[in-house]
């Protein structure tokens, strides 16, 4: 299946409150579709999670897989912000898109069962 790869909020385009556009397909693959699903936990939560979830329709299975993926990204964040950025804030600050920082996203992907 092809995925774009990079699915955050800065590669969305919105107009009159609706997705218009997602782009830069830089990382376009074919690969695991569960990866498009990371975006759900960087970008919504509660109920507009919820509603993402339902307008996909995905399966459990790649719900859960995409939760992953994200969980692998928040982990990336926090290991890049600790091994890389002395004088970054560790581990709060948040990848440009993102709604919380990697370190409450781990908390939330963790509480959010």
């Amino acid at each position: 299946m092809w995925v774009h790869g990079d699915v955050v909020a800065t590669n969305l385009l919105v107009a009159g409150g609706e997705l218009s556009a997602v782009i830069d397909f830089g990382c376009c693959a074919v690969g695991d579709p569960a990866c498009d699903m990371a975006v759900a936990w960087t970008l919504f939560s509660g109920k507009s999670r919820r509603t993402f979830r339902e307008a996909l329709g995905v399966d459990d299975a790649t719900w859960e897989r995409g939760r992953a993926w994200a969980l692998w990204k928040a982990l990336i964040e926090i290991h890049h912000g600790r091994a890389h950025d002395a004088g970054a804030p560790q581990p709060g600050w948040k990848r440009m898109g993102w709604t919380k920082s990697a370190a409450d996203l781990v908390e939330d992907l963790l509480d959010d069962g």
